[in-house]
């Protein structure tokens, strides 16, 4: 039974994929005069062979031709419109999911949920769009139509209409043998092929540390067994389905000549005329056409139900964010009340009822031991992750009453590993925007104290950086973080190691930067290992094992952290010397 989530994510995309019902509709009234007009040639050659070769006339052949070049051009005007229907109706469902599922793939990554179908999601939803699109699905529509080309064999003779009927269902039974037997093997070579180009991606995103520890062969071997598996489960698959595609073929063009010869056996019996022996040949090719097009682009079909799932799976799991009233711009205030936070994904709480509250200009620097809990209070305060219990309140207002967006133009956040897009820096510090400020980008760089160095830069502000670009060193792209995190005048600026690349200079232009934002009244985090990051800081927030250990003003905190220190190493003296 499917779950819930499931259900749900598979209600959104058929509530989406109904916003098209009355272009569907116009798409199945078209396929039936398609249909229809695809009698054309049937009862051409029918007349041809019974009418204007017995009567030897040519008045009646030149009529004839003309009215079936007029009917032949209106099937292929409308066939031409109902593939274009069905084009913007593809294109119209992605344009529709496009927001929704790249939003749902950002927090699902982020939250460490449903990875697999968050790392394939925009994939899936082109490889949907692509059904809708393809020539495979147009064949469902002209499918309910086949009855109408069995019933015309029919009337020729009704053993010729048998030997179409018998024929469509073993073509009928050969495409759900298909999808039966190539389903294990396409899934296989999918989740092969997604393993192979995820360790790919990997590679070439570190591929300076591949590099630089001689890693080459090997990760080049790994990679080359991940890529073996997935061409031998992809030849596999296409094997499997090959065949059942070429028996398909060699079995429709079969029943095509045993339909002549039967019509031929008839005609010689004097039971058919040779017209209609033409004819029924013709509409069973038509008959069987459809079905021959679904079992050959079966792939394609088990392509698009993978992904519609994977896209169930993912909206199911990662709702839409809930429409949220706009609130004023709020004060510099933070309350923290019995924070518990448990990460994505575990069952162990990383910070347990933690409480402290911080007023407007005052730094606080979060210290504690690797794994303590400093990270995952970082991701708290710029609303990444949601507290299991209590709440982070903003000027009164819990941070998951602002809308996301929202939250991050209030909130500068600097996290440990600091990432450039591709763009310019500019681009950058603006957080992406497609109309980024000037004075905006210039004030943030003025901030964090990099606007002189982005000026020695080749074109400054205009000078081009990408994710793998190695023109910038590991502290340019730091403070181009800092500036970025600064950009818009947020109340709160969260710094996650800011000084874990930074040299002298750059520890100094950091300590400025802090010191400038508490002068403009702003709430500045700071998750610090070495001591120079906390120096700008007026309380200390000292957390072990995820709980709040002490919290109060820096020289406080500190004397208390020493003097808890030395007993610790005393009663430690102790123990060792009576042992």
């Amino acid at each position: 039974m499917a779950s819930e989530a499931f259900k749900r994510g598979k209600a959104e995309l058929q509530a989406e994929r109904r916003k098209s019902r009355g272009l569907y509709w116009g798409v199945g009234i078209f396929s039936f005069f398609v249909n229809l007009l695809m009698l054309t040639g049937p009862l051409y050659m029918l007349n041809i062979y019974d009418r204007v070769l017995s009567s030897r006339s040519f008045e009646t052949l030149v009529a004839l031709s003309v009215l079936v070049a007029f009917l032949y051009g209106m099937m292929g005007i409308l066939d031409y419109v109902r593939g274009r229907v069905m084009g913007r109706v593809g294109a119209r469902f992605q344009s529709g999911l496009d927001r929704r599922v790249f939003a749902a793939v950002l927090k699902a990554t982020s939250l460490n949920r449903a990875p697999k179908e968050a790392a394939t999601g925009l994939r899936d939803l082109e490889a949907v769009q692509r059904l809708i699109t393809s020539p495979a699905l147009m064949a469902l529509f002209d499918l309910p139509w086949v009855p109408l080309f069995f019933f015309g064999i029919f009337l020729f003779h009704p053993l010729m209409g048998i030997l179409a009927v018998v024929g469509a269902v073993i073509l009928l039974a050969v495409a759900l043998i298909n999808r039966m037997v190539s389903r294990k093997p396409l899934e296989a070579a999918n989740a092969a092929g997604f393993a192979a180009e995820q360790l790919g991606a990997q590679i070439r995103n570190e591929s300076e540390m591949v590099q630089s520890l001689g890693m080459r062969n090997a990760a080049f071997d790994r990679w080359q067994v991940a890529r073996g598996k997935s061409l031998d489960t992809t030849i596999a698959a296409a094997d499997t389905s090959g065949s059942y595609t070429a028996m398909t073929k060699a079995f429709r063009l079969f029943l095509q000549s045993a339909m002549l010869g039967l019509g031929a056996y008839l005609v010689l019996n004097g039971e058919l005329t040779p017209g209609a022996m033409i004819a029924g040949s013709i509409l069973l090719g038509r008959a069987l056409a459809p079905v021959e097009l679904l079992v050959n682009q079966w792939a394609l079909f088990q392509r698009g139900r993978e992904a519609w799932n994977n896209l169930a799976v993912l909206l199911g799991e990662i709702p839409p964010d809930e429409p949220r009233t706009a609130l004023p711009q709020p004060k510099a205030h933070l309350l923290a009340q019995q924070l518990t936070v448990i990460p994505p994904g575990e069952q162990q709480a990383a910070l347990r009822m933690v409480s402290f509250e911080v007023h407007p200009g005052q730094a606080v620097g979060v210290i504690g031991a690797s794994g303590a809990g400093k990270s995952t209070l970082a991701r708290v305060l710029t609303g990444v992750w949601h507290p299991a219990a209590g709440k982070v309140r903003l000027d009164g207002a819990a941070l998951d009453q602002y809308d996301p967006d929202r939250l991050g133009q209030l909130v500068g956040y600097l996290p440990q590993r600091v990432q450039l897009f591709d763009g310019t820096i500019k681009e950058n510090i603006a957080r992406m925007s497609m109309t980024p400020d000037d004075k905006q980008v210039v004030a943030a760089a003025q901030a964090a104290a990099a606007h002189e160095m982005i000026l020695k830069l080749p074109d400054g502000y205009d000078t081009r950086v990408s994710a793998t670009s190695g023109r910038l060193s590991g502290g340019q792209i730091q403070r181009i973080g800092l500036a970025r995190a600064l950009y818009g005048d947020p109340v709160m600026v969260v710094l996650d190691e800011p000084n874990s690349n930074l040299d002298n200079e750059g520890s100094v232009a950091l300590n400025k930067a802090i010191k400038a934002a508490k002068a403009a009244g702003k709430i500045v985090f700071i998750m610090a290992h070495r001591p120079s990051a906390i120096q700008e800081c007026d309380l200390l927030l000292y957390i072990e094992g995820g709980a709040r250990r002490a919290f109060g003003p820096k020289d406080d905190v500190l004397k208390e952290i020493v003097k808890n220190h030395a007993e610790i190493q005393r009663n430690t003296g102790k123990s060792g010397g009576v042992s």
